[in-house]
């Protein structure tokens, strides 16, 4: 595999593309308003993510955020195109206080990318980059994708058996409050399994390489180490969501790297 080299160190913006070019360009592709979202499928067995997830209390919890002032639009960009709050919706913001509503919620329609199970409205978007990723000489594989409530229910209470509830708030999010469960998140690894689920994916040619091109396919790294008083949980280098390289890029024009400051919508370390 040939070596990726970006730009390093990844910057909080590291997950959003720059350039004006690209941002311009952006905006006249489809963000996948109009696609319908999967139907309910039995989730798949994740282990490896309960598995992997850190056996020792991580850092000092984020300290709670005030609700940040949402940021001034584009002037072509409408940022009510999309809901805010409907599960269903591509730009619905879950975190913990603006839990997933109703909280049994699963997508109406799934589609299978990779060995993983996502929302079909992803799949396109995800198929691309994980194709470019491999023109580029970058194996990138999925670790995670769609997660029921009650799986993962599950996978938080492991994590509180073996990192306490403090702990586990800071990593895995309680039933009812993962992005998992919109079907519009994945986890990331490399293909050689190098640094799964760890804090170091994000200096791996694999990690580096998402930081740089996720977005032009509609990705955004959703839990960066600058926005964690803001998002609520410590980085993951290797979660990212899909919103759609409309909003990718609407953010990029306006600074903002979480869709709490770019919508003005609450969030921070404590739930609700």
């Amino acid at each position: 595999m040939s070596r990726h080299r970006a730009p390093s160190p990844v910057t909080r913006r590291g997950a959003l593309v720059a350039g004006a070019a690209w941002v311009a360009g952006a905006f006249a592709v489809s963000s996948g308003a109009g696609l319908r979202l999967p139907s309910s499928a039995a989730p798949q067995a994740e282990a490896l993510v309960a598995a992997r997830l850190p056996s020792t209390a991580p850092s000092a919890s984020p300290s709670t955020a005030a609700t940040p002032p949402p940021v001034a639009p584009s002037p072509t960009f409408d940022r009510s195109a999309h809901s805010t709050v409907e599960a269903a919706s591509p730009w619905v913001v879950v975190n913990k206080t603006h839990p997933i509503s109703p909280s049994d919620y699963e997508p109406s329609q799934l589609a299978e990318v990779a060995g993983e199970v996502v929302s079909a409205a992803v799949a396109p978007d995800l198929e691309a980059l994980l194709a470019r990723s491999r023109d580029d000489g970058v194996a990138l594989t999925l670790v995670s994708g769609f997660r029921s409530r009650d799986y993962q229910e599950d996978v938080h209470r492991r994590s509180v058996s073996r990192n306490g509830q403090a702990g586990a708030d800071r990593y895995s999010a309680r039933a009812g409050y993962s992005e998992h469960q919109t079907g519009l998140a994945v986890d990331f690894s490399s293909a050689a399994g190098t640094a799964t689920l760890s804090p170091r994916f994000g200096q791996t040619d694999e990690g580096l390489w998402l930081a740089e091109h996720a977005g032009e396919h509609g990705w955004l790294l959703r839990y960066t180490e600058a926005d964690q008083a803001v998002t609520g949980y410590n980085p993951e280098p290797w979660h990212f969501r899909w919103v759609g390289v409309e909003l990718v890029a609407a953010m990029t024009a306006a600074g903002t790297a979480t869709l709490e400051e770019f919508f003005g919508v609450t969030g921070g370390a404590d739930y609700a």
